[in-house]
């Protein structure tokens, strides 16, 4: 079972993401919304993979998926960012990310992180959900 920390800043979409995942044999272990929150709980709870909005009202998902990266205790996180706004917008910031990759909010599944992880380690397209960036 996966263990899952979701990062936003809309309680509404924080609550359908948990439904969601915990629906479909997710351990949603918590929720924050922002960056401090977030890098409490990642310490606390290590959870096995980060859903981080880009865009947390006035802080930037980016810097927090690149601050998680480098504050990495053990092995690197696996960061998945997600956004109402399409990959294209965020193209260049997403592919110099340390994240695994995109995923639309619109397309948020169980299935779609799931294929999304298993495919770090090279690239590929699954509907409207990104690979991983090369590095």
């Amino acid at each position: 079972m996966l263990h899952c920390l979701i990062v936003d800043d809309s309680p509404r979409f924080l609550e359908a993401a948990r439904r969601l995942l915990e629906g479909d044999g997710f351990a949603v272990v918590g929720v924050a919304s922002t960056s401090a929150e977030a890098l409490r709980l990642v310490e606390e709870l290590q959870p096995d993979v980060i859903l981080l909005d880009i865009d947390l009202g006035g802080e930037s998902g980016f810097e927090l998926a690149r601050r998680l990266h480098r504050d990495a205790k053990a092995a690197p996180l696996r960061v998945i960012l997600i956004s109402t706004h399409a990959e294209g917008d965020y193209a260049d910031l997403i592919a110099a990310s340390p994240a695994v990759g995109f995923l639309a909010k619109t397309a948020l599944s169980a299935s779609a992180v799931r294929d999304l992880l298993e495919g770090s380690g090279g690239g590929h397209l699954v509907g409207p959900v990104s690979g991983p960036r090369g590095r």
